[in-house]
């Protein structure tokens, strides 16, 4: 049974940082790409950051890119996304995946920017 938990979200003032983590399960972690979501009040979720399968090639949605970092320890099978200088626009609740979305989501993570 795939299980993908995710943990680490929580509130922050604009400017701040946070990391994210998602622990997998239940599927061969080092064989896939991994990838972050994010789904805001109201919105569609989207694609924010997406990792090869060996943590070499790394993509982000271009209102995350030189902000947030996106990394991969596959002995743990722990996928991370390093999120700095957060912006108010950057609320959404935060979910990993295999490739873009293989999957059945986890419970996701709340982060909230506000001051």
């Amino acid at each position: 049974q795939v299980q993908l938990v995710e943990s680490g979200g929580g509130s922050v003032q604009p400017g701040g940082s946070l990391t994210v983590s998602c622990v997998a399960s239940g599927f061969m972690f080092n064989m896939y790409a991994m990838s972050w979501y994010r789904q805001a009040p109201g919105k569609q979720r989207e694609l924010v950051a997406l990792i090869d399968s060996v943590g070499k090639n790394t993509r982000y949605t271009d209102s995350v890119k030189g902000r947030f970092t996106i990394s991969r320890d596959n002995d743990k099978n722990t996928v991370y996304l390093q999120m700095d200088s957060l912006k108010p626009e950057d609320t959404a609740v935060y979910y990993c995946n295999a490739d873009r979305g293989l999957y059945a989501w986890g419970q996701g993570t709340q982060v909230t920017v506000s001051s």
